[in-house]
């Protein structure tokens, strides 16, 4: 397995209801592209205070490397991307194998 973390900030136009259409999209995802496991969405709420201002974490699990490289091109994949890339200030993309 995969797991590919995004942490997200987002611009600070950016309204709640635009967070929750992006939120679904990404929650979608295992309905919609074969390999994609699960997805889970998360807000921080670290005390530490050492999120670098970064506000929201995807968390989406691929069954194996051809489900990623399945994901990345795929046209939902890119669906999202539209919506979702506008509204970023920064993000952090991680993966590593489970």
């Amino acid at each position: 397995m995969i797991r590919h973390i995004l942490l997200i900030k987002f611009k600070a136009s950016v309204q709640s209801s635009q967070i929750t259409a992006v939120k679904t999209l990404f929650e979608t995802m295992p309905d919609k592209i074969e390999g994609v496991v699960d997805v889970e969405w998360g807000l921080n709420d670290s005390p530490e205070g050492m999120n670098k201002n970064f506000t929201h974490a995807v968390l989406m699990t691929f069954a194996d490397e051809a489900a990623r490289a399945h994901y990345l091109p795929h046209p939902q994949h890119e669906a999202l991307k539209e919506e979702f890339v506008p509204l970023l200030d920064d993000i952090i993309v991680f993966d590593y194998p489970v």
